[in-house]
């Protein structure tokens, strides 16, 4: 790699000459973007650069194959395309986020740091006298207003199957064990935030894991939202440039590469001019927040106390939760989680904004936007079920709480309805929580024999008769 120092050298590209740093493989159009975009100080994030990496390297095979690109020339941008791919050269792309709204410059930058590699790969300089042209050669058959939103898809794509997936399957294997830990447990249901029929513990977590599978079909459904790709389209759909062949040949390298089923798109005028796919499964990404923080948010209100709340769970506890109260211990993980949720939620309506303000005829113009909000989506729902999982639910256990003051319940008069009738019956109710004595005591000063009360008040009974629950316990 070039001695990266102060030393300039000058470059020059369609609007004239621009100093560059000596050991940058960037060129004059990638500096020319840095200075006009200092704006947020953050670019693409890695995952988008890998997955540019990866179509640029994709396109050299293809070009390869169709006798576009000679062997040498080829083999050289592979080898500084994989480069990209892994990493090695992150700190040569350095235009902001909020510059061009097609990602031109970062396509531009990714064009000048491949073809300048390149051309070092094969013994020649960087800069002037290159071996390897940048727009000629690496960007052959292409055109940024098909290869960002591609790359923004296939980078989202890859970050749910990689990180979204594996960190909802961790959550709902979690819940589902809680589940069959609890069934055994019932104690007070609650709607409106009050005293409802019984709930065993275990039904309440069933739930949850429900929730969580839910998410994970929509998981899929989002990552299948991105699978077909605008490449092979160039500059407005129309394919001018682009050999007939390499779109599909392009998705197939892909797909092959990443093991997801990429496929180019049917309709270019419709994929490149719109963000409708990215803006679809971004909804599903924030149905699954709204999942997350439902089931956090009740995680944290069963353990909220312990001597003052519920304490139904008892959390585990990860870190001291005061700076001045020794001994207290907050939900910090349960917290995390609904933060990234509330993230999740803005990031969706920046991806909407972007689909429906950025769209003009042939081509959105707010895509760098969109991928950083959709991609830090993925990612924050992913590691935050996982850690979720890991640090909270996998750690949880059921305290007596619950059960010890069902009996006291006054909502158990319920079951004495088709005995006494709802209206009998929610005097039994009044009367039990003005007094504090149970229903029990109250329905057999009544006339109700034991016989008929034990029939009706058994809580786990008015938890669904006979159900049995996932470890098999009635």
């Amino acid at each position: 790699m070039a001695d990266t120092i102060k030393d300039v050298r000058i470059e020059k590209d369609s609007m004239g000459e621009m100093e560059v740093p000596a050991g940058a493989y960037y060129g004059a159009s990638s500096e020319r973007a840095r200075r006009n975009f200092p704006i947020s100080g953050r670019g693409f994030p890695r995952q988008f650069i890998q997955a540019l990496g990866l179509i640029k390297k994709s396109a050299a095979e293809v070009n390869l194959d169709l006798g576009l690109l000679e062997k040498e020339p080829a083999a050289a941008i592979l080898q500084a395309a994989q480069e990209v791919v892994d990493g090695k050269l992150d700190e040569h792309f350095v235009i902001d986020i909020y510059q061009t709204g097609s990602g031109t410059s970062t396509n531009t930058n990714a064009n000048e740091v491949i073809a300048n590699r390149a051309s070092e790969i094969m013994g020649g300089p960087i800069g002037p006298g290159r071996l390897i042209h940048p727009n000629d050669q690496v960007n052959l058959c292409q055109s940024s207003n098909d290869v960002i939103p591609s790359a923004l898809q296939v980078a989202c794509a890859v970050e749910i199957h990689t990180v979204l997936r594996p960190g909802l399957e961790r959550l709902r294997a979690a819940l589902a064990a809680k589940s069959e830990e609890f069934w055994p447990l019932v104690k007070t249901g609650r709607t409106h935030l009050q005293d409802a029929t019984p709930v065993r513990l275990g039904q309440e977590f069933l739930g949850y894991a429900g929730q969580v599978e839910e998410s994970q079909r929509r998981g899929k459904q989002a990552l299948d939202e991105l699978l077909s790709l605008p490449i092979g389209g160039t500059a407005v759909g129309t394919g001018i440039n682009a050999h007939p062949e390499f779109g599909a040949r392009v998705a197939e390298k892909l797909a092959a590469a990443t093991g997801l089923k990429f496929h180019e798109t049917s309709n270019h005028f419709h994929a490149q001019a719109t963000l409708d796919a990215l803006v679809a499964a971004h909804a599903l990404l924030r149905t699954i927040g709204v999942s997350l923080w439902k089931i956090g948010s009740d995680i944290r209100l069963m353990g909220m106390g312990p001597t003052a709340g519920l304490f139904e769970l008892r959390l585990p506890e990860t870190q001291p939760g005061s700076s001045i109260m020794p001994g207290k211990v907050n939900p910090v993980i349960i917290e995390s989680l609904t933060m990234a949720v509330a993230r999740v939620q803005g990031n969706d309506l920046t991806v909407t904004l972007a689909g429906q303000s950025g769209s003009f005829f042939e081509l959105n113009v707010m895509m760098p936007v969109a991928a950083v909000a959709a991609l830090e989506s993925v990612t924050l729902l992913g590691n935050s079920a996982q850690n979720f999982a890991e640090r909270c639910v996998e750690g949880l256990e059921a305290t007596d709480r619950g059960p010890s003051l069902l009996d006291k319940n006054p909502i158990l008069a319920t079951a004495l309805n088709p005995l006494i009738g709802y209206d009998e019956a929610a005097k039994l109710a009044k009367e039990a929580f003005k007094t504090g004595r149970t229903i029990r005591e109250l329905a057999r000063e009544r006339g109700l024999t034991d016989e008929q009360i034990d029939s009706v008040l058994d809580p786990g009974a008015m938890t669904k008769p006979g159900l049995e629950g996932p470890g098999g316990g009635g």
